[in-house]
């Protein structure tokens, strides 16, 4: 949104405007004319502040919440205050430091999902708010080494190294029992023709390499066919989400509504509103904040996301950010989320 009348705003009225926004963010009240000049370092009368924030309401960034002669901000003016009068504070280097030494730790010894864990509780633990992040999406991930071990009846083990360190443990059902001997054929031939290639690609490799010749199908492709194709097949949650810190939200006042605490509960419960508004968080690059009715849901209604996406060598692999009333500390969330998504990015990064 850019809404032409603030590219006409005097440096007086965007002054005031960030004021009263800061201050309304601090303590969540009405400000009145004279607390807002003082607040200001303006040398103007309340009285021109009063005409200023009329001026201000007229453009709808600001309201009168009930008789009071104070004001609150719109989500509009939000969003100006967000997109064209927001100062930022740096991140401190110590924090910094902390969010990358648990992130690569995590990495290290948990592996990708794990991760998506750890940077929805930093950022949870960093803001007092909620924090949200995508599981690394999971067909830029290459396989590194396979290994398959029967268990009772049809039932396979797939063990499967992914990047460089990520192991991941899956049981599969196949239409016949194999024998161990069996097995570590099919793992051999797949270590051997598809080691270093993404699991994307080697699941469309087997899949052409069976419809392409069916008559003649070696035995051992097509048993590895069979086998690596429900190994590697896809999870039905690999574009799900994490959320971490939700009950921060019913410590806010905000939200002391239990019906309004409700829906948004439901919201994180069935994911699809969330995972839309993150799926649009992923294409572009930079932090995103969608404020308010922005979002498109009504459980978002009163409700900010602030989000940026990680990227692994350049390309997108996922999205993390916060969510919390519109009455949050953008200049201090902003940057936080700024910095994890490039930190999870580096976490990530297989060429570390």
């Amino acid at each position: 949104m850019t809404p032409p009348q603030e590219l006409e705003l005097s440096e007086r009225a965007r002054t005031l405007l960030r004021t009263l926004v800061r201050r309304y963010i601090e303590d969540g009240r009405p400000v009145g004319s004279r607390s807002l000049a003082r607040a200001s370092g303006l040398q103007v009368s309340p009285a021109t502040v009063r005409n200023a924030m009329v001026d201000l309401e007229e453009l709808g960034y600001l309201t009168a919440p009930h008789t009071s002669a104070g004001r609150v901000p719109t989500d509009r003016g939000l969003r100006v205050y967000v997109d064209y009068l927001l100062q930022v504070e740096p991140v401190a280097a110590a924090t910094v430091e902390h969010l990358r030494r648990r992130l690569v730790r995590d990495r290290e010894e948990e592996g990708g999902d794990e991760l998506a864990d750890s940077a929805s509780d930093l950022l949870s633990r960093l803001t007092r708010l909620a924090g949200v992040a995508t599981l690394p999406r999971r067909e830029r991930a290459v396989l590194r080494h396979v290994d398959f071990l029967p268990l009772s009846g049809r039932r396979v083990l797939a063990i499967l190294v992914v990047n460089r360190r990520d192991v991941q443990h899956r049981v599969i059902q196949t239409d016949r029992a194999f024998s161990e001997a069996e097995l570590q054929r099919i793992a051999n031939y797949l270590n051997t023709e598809y080691a270093g290639v993404e699991l994307s690609q080697v699941r469309y490799s087997l899949r052409a390499a069976v419809q392409a010749d069916r008559e003649r199908l070696d035995a051992l492709l097509g048993s590895a066919a069979e086998v690596a194709g429900k190994a590697l097949a896809e999870e039905a949650g690999s574009d799900d989400y994490v959320v971490a810190g939700q009950t921060n939200l019913m410590e806010l006042e905000e939200l002391s509504d239990v019906a309004r605490l409700r829906q948004l509960f439901e919201a994180f419960t069935q994911k699809q509103d969330i995972l839309h508004l993150l799926d649009c968080c992923a294409r572009p690059e930079g932090v995103q904040v969608y404020i308010g009715q922005e979002a498109g849901h009504t459980a978002f209604d009163g409700m900010s996301l602030v989000a940026a996406r990680y990227a692994v060598e350049g390309e997108p692999a996922g999205v993390l950010g916060v969510i919390g009333p519109t009455r949050m500390a953008y200049d201090r969330i902003v940057p936080i989320v700024e910095v994890t998504a490039r930190l999870v990015g580096s976490a990530l990064n297989p060429s570390r």
